[in-house]
């Protein structure tokens, strides 16, 4: 049987996540969606889509989707709702949950590669965050879970840019590309988004391509302190019809934000040793761990005739092969790393000495 895909939908108080998710459940896609709410609020999904009362735990809505409060822990939930589904007592295709707004998407993400029941059922397709423009800079200044929610992201929807200008929104897309460079922004109103930038973005998927664009590093080169490295470039990738930010929009803001959520890619044209490099990475998982929102990389391996396609959620860590390097393609390695204080210095020097020497074959 299909693995169940799951979307974790996050973002700070008053984002627009229920707006966004009321939205998803009355279109007509035909889609049986479960929604897993962490609490119900006075502004969640409300009286005019449930019905019947609150107090139980699953529902069943008008539209035919699910929803159900997290009573107990996550796993016990989704354990639930799956064996009801097996009964056929419940009929749903996909899971979204809805964290509040307070919520480190980080716990509720290892859920599904920590326990090998839940793993066995649920697919985890992506994390969509929702950024506020009005309150966002106050909100990722103020608070660390916010930072850390624009970290974990796949995809970022940013909602009441009606109420900024263009500079205050072009500072805040250049902000939020600095702290995750790989998930795509899009301007949204009132939760008006094609479901194809919610559902089935694979965001954690081994093989799914690491989002990079080559414009990040005209800004790196221009002094925002994301270049001190030979093989490192930063960029962002906002998708085909996201609003990109300018080089030049808003840049008296770019220095004000020392956000502790920050990325950075390391590239290299010389293959890695497998052995450095696994005993490398496990040193750092182990000892910053908990400060690795994300991290992915298409490496190069001494040896190897296909691509090593890698990423992590904290101390979780996965690898897996990928397609073969093709005739003439150039066999570089690059690995985008988004977490909490990180040791640039140290990690750029660990992967530089986990690569074959110069003059070792590759």
């Amino acid at each position: 049987m299909a693995l169940i895909p799951v979307t974790i939908l996050t973002g700070f108080l008053g984002s627009g996540k229920t707006t966004l998710l009321k939205r998803v459940l009355t279109e007509a896609h035909g889609q049986k969606i479960a929604v897993i709410e962490n609490e119900f609020g006075e502004e969640n999904i409300d009286n005019e889509i449930l019905v019947s009362n609150t107090n139980e735990q699953i529902i069943q809505m008008s539209n035919g989707c699910v929803c159900c409060t997290i009573r107990e822990d996550l796993r016990e939930t989704l354990q639930l709702i799956a064996a009801k589904r097996r009964k056929g007592m419940l009929d749903f295709e996909r899971v979204v949950i809805e964290t509040t707004g307070l919520a480190d998407p980080g716990p509720v993400a290892q859920t599904f590669f920590m326990d090998d029941e839940i793993a066995e059922t649920y697919l985890l397709d992506a994390i969509v965050t929702l950024v506020d423009a009005k309150h966002a800079d106050q909100q990722l200044d103020d608070r660390q879970e916010a930072r850390r929610q624009v970290g974990f992201a796949d995809q970022i929807f940013i909602s009441k840019a009606d109420l900024v200008s263009a500079e205050a929104l072009h500072s805040l897309q250049h902000r939020l590309a600095h702290m995750n460079p790989r998930a795509p922004q899009k301007v949204t109103h009132f939760g008006e988004v094609p479901l194809s930038e919610v559902f089935d973005l694979r965001g954690f998927n081994l093989n799914a391509k690491l989002d990079v664009d080559p414009n990040f590093l005209h800004e790196a080169e221009a002094g925002h302190d994301h270049r001190d490295h030979d093989h490192e470039h930063a960029h962002h990738d906002h998708g085909e019809n996201c609003q990109h930010p300018s080089h030049h929009a808003g840049q008296g803001h770019h220095h004000h934000h020392d956000d502790d959520v920050k990325s950075f890619v390391f590239r290299s044209e010389r293959a890695f040793d497998p052995a450095r490099l696994e005993d490398f990475l496990g040193a750092i998982v182990n000892v910053y761990g908990p400060r690795m929102l994300r991290y992915k990389g298409v490496l190069n391996m001494r040896g190897a005739e296909r691509k090593v396609i890698f990423q992590g959620v904290h101390q979780l860590m996965g690898s897996d092969l990928g397609p073969e390097w093709a005739p003439g393609e150039l066999r570089q390695s690059k690995l985008v790393f988004i977490g909490i204080d990180l040791p640039k210095d140290i990690l750029l020097q660990g992967l530089e000495q986990s690569l074959v020497n110069s003059n070792s074959p590759s």
